[in-house]
């Protein structure tokens, strides 16, 4: 259970961010544009993505030596680091809810979310390389329940942002909510940057 609630804080902190993937959602939802179907490819690309990138580190683990994993934890170390400093850098400011522009048919809403979930470098950086990397020497149960945490964080993440963007508009698009949520994401992550340099040193 603890590597459920693991993974599911790990994932909502990479995922509570916004950018242009969740800006879409909450743009569907103040349109009332297709959202059950934004919101379903979003989630279940997520899971796909979780597993995916579980699944190829599981079976990577079988040719690590210390030398590959030192490396790996080093990697992870740089993306948080970076994703830390991304996160103390975003210019809030600068983000615009378009709500007034015109409804997408289906077929374009599709395709664009189709294109902000998989056409979107981040997605794979932190479900396929984070999520997969850190859980790498999780055993087998640990991992599925990992990710199954991270899995659900998604859905509810999206269906939320989704469905109560319209009630809640005024909130998602108040920068100083966002500036909130970037630093309790900046204050966890700090934390596993920690965890990850006592693997290094222990490595070491």
């Amino acid at each position: 259970m603890s590597f459920l609630l693991l993974g599911f804080v790990t994932g909502l902190s990479l995922i509570l961010a916004l950018g242009a993937q969740n800006i879409f959602v909450i743009e569907q939802g103040l349109k009332k544009n297709y959202i059950f179907l934004v919101c379903l490819i979003c989630s279940f690309s997520d899971l796909l993505l979780i597993f995916l990138g579980i699944f190829i580190f599981n079976i990577f683990q079988n040719f690590l030596n210390i030398y590959i994993e030192i490396t790996l934890n080093f990697l992870l170390l740089f993306f948080l680091i970076h994703f830390i400093w991304s996160k103390i850098n975003t210019e809030i400011y600068k983000i615009n809810f378009n709500s007034q522009n015109k409804t997408l048919s289906l077929s374009n809403t599709l395709l664009k979310t189709l294109s902000f979930t998989y056409l979107n470098p981040h997605v794979y950086s932190d479900t396929v390389f984070f999520l997969g990397n850190f859980s790498k020497n999780f055993n087998l149960s640990e991992k599925l329940f990992f990710g199954l945490g991270a899995s659900i964080s998604s859905f509810l993440f999206f269906f939320i942002l989704g469905y109560l963007s319209k009630y809640l508009s005024n909130y998602l698009k108040d920068k100083k909510v966002w500036k909130l949520i970037n630093i309790l994401i900046v204050f966890f992550m700090s934390f596993l940057s920690i965890y990850i340099l006592r693997n290094i040193i222990n490595l070491l």
